[in-house]
């Protein structure tokens, strides 16, 4: 533990990204992109009856192997090889179904407007809310 945490502070920045992909990798039971994504794209390519059944159950696995290899990339972030692990099976990045791609989120870090005290973007999407302020595009 005092190798891993020595590793990150001292500025590594191989060991930071691996470390900060096995974060975003372990987060995915709560994300669910991988599941979300598996059932369209089992929809669009074998239809709904399959999407229900075959997809939901490809998704759990894909989810669990992307968790699996979030907590094994955190543990290893110090030890080289710094490249993504298992990228046959799971793409490396943040899945997403392509009928949907989060924006950036409606906070004060990214877009400040002192005038009107708020400023766009969207509201509650870790609760999976599309609607936008001050949608333009």
């Amino acid at each position: 533990m005092v190798l891993l945490i020595g590793g990150i502070a001292a500025g590594c920045a191989n060991a930071e990204k691996k470390f900060g992909r096995g974060l975003s990798n372990a987060m995915e039971p709560i994300r669910l992109g991988e599941f979300r994504r598996n059932i369209e794209q089992t929809a669009i390519f074998y239809g709904p009856e399959a999407a229900y059944t075959t997809g939901f159950i490809g998704g759990i696995n894909k989810t669990l192997v992307r968790t699996g290899v979030g907590v094994y990339e955190m543990v290893t972030c110090a030890i080289p090889s710094y490249d993504p692990v298992l990228t046959n099976y799971i793409v490396p990045g943040t899945p997403y179904p392509d009928n949907y791609r989060p924006d950036i989120v409606a906070d004060s870090m990214f877009a400040t407007d002192t005038n009107l005290r708020f400023s766009g973007g969207e509201v509650l999407p870790i609760l999976g809310s599309r609607f936008k302020i001050f949608d333009s595009r």
